[in-house]
Protein backbone atom coordinates (compact mmCIF):
# COMPACT_ATOMS: atom_id res chain seq x y z
CA UNK A 1 0.00 0.00 0.00
CA UNK A 2 0.73 3.61 -1.07
CA UNK A 3 2.51 5.57 2.13
CA UNK A 4 1.85 8.94 2.98
CA UNK A 5 5.10 11.39 3.16
CA UNK A 6 5.82 13.24 6.14
CA UNK A 7 3.70 16.76 6.12
CA UNK A 8 3.91 19.33 8.81
CA UNK A 9 0.76 19.59 10.39
CA UNK A 10 0.76 23.36 10.86
CA UNK A 11 -2.49 24.93 10.68
CA UNK A 12 -3.83 22.35 8.14
CA UNK A 13 -7.98 22.59 8.23
CA UNK A 14 -10.50 19.35 8.31
CA UNK A 15 -10.84 19.82 4.61
CA UNK A 16 -7.11 19.57 3.98
CA UNK A 17 -6.45 16.67 6.36
CA UNK A 18 -9.47 14.61 4.50
CA UNK A 19 -8.46 15.64 0.98
CA UNK A 20 -5.10 14.01 1.92
CA UNK A 21 -6.60 10.92 3.05
CA UNK A 22 -9.01 10.56 0.19
CA UNK A 23 -7.18 11.40 -2.57
CA UNK A 24 -3.75 9.58 -1.54
CA UNK A 25 -2.07 12.73 -1.88
CA UNK A 26 -3.55 13.75 -5.38
CA UNK A 27 -3.48 17.00 -4.68
CA UNK A 28 -2.00 18.79 -1.78
CA UNK A 29 -1.46 22.77 -1.28
CA UNK A 30 1.91 24.79 -0.53
CA UNK A 31 2.17 26.93 1.90
CA UNK A 32 4.15 30.08 2.15
CA UNK A 33 4.80 32.01 4.90
CA UNK A 34 2.61 34.98 4.45
CA UNK A 35 0.03 33.39 2.72
CA UNK A 36 -3.33 32.68 5.06
CA UNK A 37 -3.66 28.41 5.59
CA UNK A 38 -6.94 27.77 3.96
CA UNK A 39 -8.35 24.35 2.32
CA UNK A 40 -7.59 24.67 -1.27
CA UNK A 41 -5.19 27.56 -2.07
CA UNK A 42 -1.98 27.29 -3.03
CA UNK A 43 -1.70 23.99 -4.34
CA UNK A 44 1.48 21.87 -6.24
CA UNK A 45 -0.20 18.69 -8.04
CA UNK A 46 1.19 15.71 -6.72
CA UNK A 47 2.02 12.03 -8.53
CA UNK A 48 1.93 9.05 -6.81
CA UNK A 49 4.28 6.37 -8.41
CA UNK A 50 4.00 2.80 -8.79
CA UNK A 51 6.62 1.87 -5.56
CA UNK A 52 5.37 5.00 -3.53
CA UNK A 53 7.57 7.39 -4.72
CA UNK A 54 5.93 10.80 -4.46
CA UNK A 55 7.20 13.34 -6.89
CA UNK A 56 5.98 16.98 -6.77
CA UNK A 57 5.12 18.77 -9.74
CA UNK A 58 4.09 22.18 -10.49
CA UNK A 59 0.77 23.63 -11.68
CA UNK A 60 1.17 25.72 -14.63
CA UNK A 61 -1.38 28.66 -14.72
CA UNK A 62 -2.59 30.61 -17.64
CA UNK A 63 -4.35 33.37 -15.77
CA UNK A 64 -3.08 36.44 -17.96
CA UNK A 65 -0.39 38.92 -16.45
CA UNK A 66 -2.18 41.79 -14.45
CA UNK A 67 -5.85 40.53 -15.33
CA UNK A 68 -7.38 40.04 -12.06
CA UNK A 69 -10.92 38.72 -11.81
CA UNK A 70 -13.01 41.61 -9.66
CA UNK A 71 -15.84 40.85 -7.46
CA UNK A 72 -18.39 42.73 -9.22
CA UNK A 73 -20.62 43.87 -6.39
CA UNK A 74 -19.86 45.36 -3.44
CA UNK A 75 -19.44 44.69 0.05
CA UNK A 76 -22.85 44.94 1.50
CA UNK A 77 -23.06 43.17 4.73
CA UNK A 78 -25.84 42.56 6.97
CA UNK A 79 -25.45 42.04 10.15
CA UNK A 80 -25.17 38.67 12.84
CA UNK A 81 -29.18 38.34 13.13
CA UNK A 82 -29.94 38.64 9.52
CA UNK A 83 -27.31 35.74 8.80
CA UNK A 84 -29.02 33.41 11.84
CA UNK A 85 -32.94 34.32 10.10
CA UNK A 86 -30.48 33.29 6.28
CA UNK A 87 -29.54 30.45 7.73
CA UNK A 88 -32.87 29.22 9.50
CA UNK A 89 -34.34 29.41 6.40
CA UNK A 90 -31.71 27.57 4.44
CA UNK A 91 -31.61 24.72 7.39
CA UNK A 92 -35.83 24.22 6.75
CA UNK A 93 -34.88 24.08 3.12
CA UNK A 94 -32.28 21.48 3.89
CA UNK A 95 -34.95 19.93 6.67
CA UNK A 96 -37.82 19.14 3.54
CA UNK A 97 -35.13 18.25 0.72
CA UNK A 98 -35.63 14.57 -0.28
CA UNK A 99 -32.80 12.33 -0.54
CA UNK A 100 -32.65 9.64 -2.94
CA UNK A 101 -34.69 6.75 -2.20
CA UNK A 102 -33.18 3.67 -1.36
CA UNK A 103 -29.40 4.66 -1.21
CA UNK A 104 -27.47 1.55 -1.22
CA UNK A 105 -23.81 0.90 0.35
CA UNK A 106 -22.01 -0.11 -3.05
CA UNK A 107 -23.81 3.28 -4.98
CA UNK A 108 -21.73 6.61 -5.57
CA UNK A 109 -22.66 9.92 -4.65
CA UNK A 110 -21.68 11.65 -7.96
CA UNK A 111 -20.89 15.89 -8.00
CA UNK A 112 -20.25 17.87 -10.70
CA UNK A 113 -18.62 21.35 -10.57
CA UNK A 114 -17.20 24.18 -11.74
CA UNK A 115 -13.62 25.68 -9.47
CA UNK A 116 -10.89 27.88 -9.70
CA UNK A 117 -8.74 28.13 -7.02
CA UNK A 118 -5.62 30.05 -6.53
CA UNK A 119 -2.49 28.24 -6.95
CA UNK A 120 1.17 29.54 -6.13
CA UNK A 121 4.79 27.95 -8.03
CA UNK A 122 7.50 27.76 -5.63
CA UNK A 123 8.17 32.15 -4.66
CA UNK A 124 5.92 33.86 -7.36
CA UNK A 125 3.03 35.64 -6.90
CA UNK A 126 -0.31 33.71 -6.53
CA UNK A 127 -2.43 33.22 -9.51
CA UNK A 128 -6.26 32.67 -10.29
CA UNK A 129 -6.85 29.62 -11.63
CA UNK A 130 -9.25 29.70 -14.82
CA UNK A 131 -12.64 27.93 -14.15
CA UNK A 132 -12.93 24.48 -15.23
CA UNK A 133 -14.99 21.17 -14.89
CA UNK A 134 -14.53 18.81 -11.75
CA UNK A 135 -16.63 15.78 -11.18
CA UNK A 136 -16.16 13.61 -8.21
CA UNK A 137 -17.30 9.94 -7.45
CA UNK A 138 -17.45 9.36 -4.01
CA UNK A 139 -18.35 5.60 -2.13
CA UNK A 140 -21.97 5.87 0.12
CA UNK A 141 -20.15 3.87 2.67
CA UNK A 142 -16.78 5.17 1.86
CA UNK A 143 -15.55 2.04 1.68
CA UNK A 144 -14.79 2.02 -2.09
CA UNK A 145 -12.77 3.67 -4.26
CA UNK A 146 -13.70 6.47 -5.71
CA UNK A 147 -12.83 8.47 -9.07
CA UNK A 148 -11.76 12.30 -9.68
CA UNK A 149 -11.72 13.78 -13.30
CA UNK A 150 -10.48 17.51 -13.29
CA UNK A 151 -8.41 17.25 -16.80
CA UNK A 152 -7.34 20.73 -15.89
CA UNK A 153 -5.23 19.27 -13.06
CA UNK A 154 -3.95 16.71 -15.09
CA UNK A 155 -6.58 13.95 -13.42
CA UNK A 156 -8.74 11.92 -16.11
CA UNK A 157 -10.17 9.13 -14.14
CA UNK A 158 -7.70 9.62 -11.26
CA UNK A 159 -8.77 6.76 -8.50
CA UNK A 160 -9.50 7.91 -5.01
CA UNK A 161 -8.37 6.08 -1.96
CA UNK A 162 -11.44 4.49 0.09
CA UNK A 163 -11.97 6.76 3.28
CA UNK A 164 -10.01 5.80 6.59
CA UNK A 165 -12.47 4.68 9.30
CA UNK A 166 -12.76 6.19 12.15
CA UNK A 167 -12.20 9.73 11.14
CA UNK A 168 -14.75 12.40 12.90
CA UNK A 169 -14.52 14.53 9.29
CA UNK A 170 -15.57 12.16 6.73
CA UNK A 171 -17.78 12.99 4.60
CA UNK A 172 -19.17 9.65 3.36
CA UNK A 173 -23.43 9.33 3.17
CA UNK A 174 -23.01 6.48 5.96
CA UNK A 175 -21.38 8.44 8.55
CA UNK A 176 -22.54 11.76 7.68
CA UNK A 177 -26.03 9.81 8.57
CA UNK A 178 -24.58 9.21 12.09
CA UNK A 179 -23.90 13.11 12.77
CA UNK A 180 -26.11 14.98 15.22
CA UNK A 181 -29.60 16.29 14.54
CA UNK A 182 -29.66 18.88 17.14
CA UNK A 183 -28.41 21.85 16.53
CA UNK A 184 -26.92 22.45 20.07
CA UNK A 185 -25.23 19.03 19.80
CA UNK A 186 -23.87 19.53 16.14
CA UNK A 187 -22.43 23.08 17.20
CA UNK A 188 -20.40 20.66 19.97
CA UNK A 189 -19.21 18.25 17.24
CA UNK A 190 -18.04 21.61 15.30
CA UNK A 191 -15.84 22.53 18.03
CA UNK A 192 -14.36 18.93 19.15
CA UNK A 193 -13.60 18.15 14.78
CA UNK A 194 -12.69 21.33 13.38
CA UNK A 195 -9.42 21.76 13.29
CA UNK A 196 -6.31 23.88 12.19
CA UNK A 197 -7.24 27.36 10.65
CA UNK A 198 -6.35 30.95 12.84
CA UNK A 199 -9.53 30.18 15.04
CA UNK A 200 -12.21 28.11 16.18
CA UNK A 201 -14.81 30.14 14.68
CA UNK A 202 -12.93 29.88 11.32
CA UNK A 203 -12.00 26.41 11.63
CA UNK A 204 -15.94 25.73 12.28
CA UNK A 205 -16.92 28.12 9.23
CA UNK A 206 -14.38 26.05 7.17
CA UNK A 207 -15.15 22.54 8.34
CA UNK A 208 -18.90 24.08 7.07
CA UNK A 209 -18.02 24.63 3.50
CA UNK A 210 -16.39 20.96 3.53
CA UNK A 211 -18.99 19.25 4.26
CA UNK A 212 -21.70 21.21 2.23
CA UNK A 213 -19.30 20.85 -0.88
CA UNK A 214 -18.62 17.40 -2.35
CA UNK A 215 -21.32 15.74 -0.37
CA UNK A 216 -25.13 14.60 -0.23
CA UNK A 217 -26.04 15.71 3.31
CA UNK A 218 -29.07 14.26 4.94
CA UNK A 219 -31.78 16.14 5.61
CA UNK A 220 -31.60 15.93 8.78
CA UNK A 221 -28.25 16.44 9.79
CA UNK A 222 -27.99 19.31 6.74
CA UNK A 223 -30.63 21.44 8.58
CA UNK A 224 -28.35 21.07 11.96
CA UNK A 225 -25.25 21.62 10.78
CA UNK A 226 -27.22 25.16 9.25
CA UNK A 227 -28.51 26.34 12.55
CA UNK A 228 -25.07 25.35 14.16
CA UNK A 229 -23.40 27.64 11.20
CA UNK A 230 -25.61 30.56 12.94
CA UNK A 231 -23.49 30.12 16.36
CA UNK A 232 -20.20 30.91 14.92
CA UNK A 233 -18.85 34.05 15.70
CA UNK A 234 -18.29 36.89 13.05
CA UNK A 235 -20.40 35.41 10.18
CA UNK A 236 -22.71 38.23 7.95
CA UNK A 237 -24.93 38.24 4.93
CA UNK A 238 -23.82 39.14 1.78
CA UNK A 239 -27.30 40.11 -0.22
CA UNK A 240 -25.51 39.55 -3.79
CA UNK A 241 -22.53 37.00 -5.00
CA UNK A 242 -21.95 35.25 -8.03
CA UNK A 243 -20.58 31.39 -8.44
CA UNK A 244 -18.43 30.36 -10.88
CA UNK A 245 -21.13 29.41 -12.88
CA UNK A 246 -22.03 32.67 -12.93
CA UNK A 247 -25.27 32.32 -11.32
CA UNK A 248 -26.42 34.99 -8.25
CA UNK A 249 -27.24 34.05 -5.23
CA UNK A 250 -27.45 35.23 -1.54
CA UNK A 251 -24.26 34.65 0.77
CA UNK A 252 -23.35 33.84 4.70
CA UNK A 253 -19.61 34.89 4.99
CA UNK A 254 -16.93 35.10 7.19
CA UNK A 255 -13.73 37.36 6.90
CA UNK A 256 -10.16 36.05 8.14
CA UNK A 257 -6.96 37.06 7.16
CA UNK A 258 -7.94 39.47 4.95
CA UNK A 259 -10.46 37.53 2.55
CA UNK A 260 -13.80 36.95 2.50
CA UNK A 261 -15.47 33.51 2.38
CA UNK A 262 -18.85 33.11 1.30
CA UNK A 263 -21.31 29.97 1.21
CA UNK A 264 -23.79 30.73 -1.71
CA UNK A 265 -27.20 30.03 -1.62
CA UNK A 266 -29.97 30.49 -4.10
CA UNK A 267 -32.16 33.23 -3.00
CA UNK A 268 -35.90 31.35 -3.39
CA UNK A 269 -35.19 27.82 -3.07
CA UNK A 270 -32.00 28.08 -0.59
CA UNK A 271 -29.96 25.64 -2.22
CA UNK A 272 -26.36 25.66 -1.78
CA UNK A 273 -24.94 26.83 -5.27
CA UNK A 274 -21.12 27.46 -4.54
CA UNK A 275 -18.82 29.76 -2.93
CA UNK A 276 -16.66 32.63 -3.89
CA UNK A 277 -13.45 34.30 -1.71
CA UNK A 278 -12.62 37.50 -2.27
CA UNK A 279 -9.55 39.82 -0.96
CA UNK A 280 -10.92 42.35 1.31
CA UNK A 281 -7.72 44.18 1.37
CA UNK A 282 -4.23 44.28 -0.64
CA UNK A 283 -2.99 40.80 0.35
CA UNK A 284 1.08 40.34 0.53
CA UNK A 285 0.73 37.47 -2.24
CA UNK A 286 -0.34 39.46 -5.08
CA UNK A 287 -3.74 39.83 -5.27
CA UNK A 288 -5.69 43.29 -4.78
CA UNK A 289 -8.50 44.65 -2.62
CA UNK A 290 -12.03 43.50 -4.42
CA UNK A 291 -9.74 40.51 -6.49
CA UNK A 292 -11.33 37.12 -6.51
CA UNK A 293 -9.07 34.50 -5.10
CA UNK A 294 -11.16 31.46 -5.27
CA UNK A 295 -14.40 30.22 -6.46
CA UNK A 296 -17.34 27.16 -6.94
CA UNK A 297 -20.16 26.38 -8.30
CA UNK A 298 -22.00 22.97 -7.82
CA UNK A 299 -23.59 21.76 -11.19
CA UNK A 300 -25.25 18.37 -10.37
CA UNK A 301 -25.17 16.19 -7.24
CA UNK A 302 -26.89 12.52 -7.23
CA UNK A 303 -26.43 8.82 -6.94
CA UNK A 304 -25.13 6.46 -9.53
CA UNK A 305 -24.25 3.06 -8.97
CA UNK A 306 -20.37 2.86 -10.20
CA UNK A 307 -17.80 5.49 -9.79
CA UNK A 308 -17.54 6.84 -13.55
CA UNK A 309 -20.97 6.36 -14.08
CA UNK A 310 -22.34 9.87 -15.13
CA UNK A 311 -26.29 10.76 -14.64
Amino acid sequence: MNQLPELPERDLPPGRHRLLKEHLMTEIRQEPSEAPVRRRFLRTALVVGAVAAVTAVTVTLTVPSGQAERAATPDKRAGTNDAARLLEDIALAAEHAKAPADIRDDQFVYIKSKVGWTTQTNDEPAKLQPIHEREVWKSVDGRRKGLLDEPYQGFDDEPLDAELAGIPSNTNYRHLQTLPTDPEKMYAWLNRVSEGSNSKDEANFVLVGDLVRESLMPPPQAAALYRAAARISGVFVIDDAVDAAGRHGVAVARVDRGQRFELIFDKKTKEFLGEREVAVEDLPWGFKKGDITGRAAILERTVVDKAGQRP
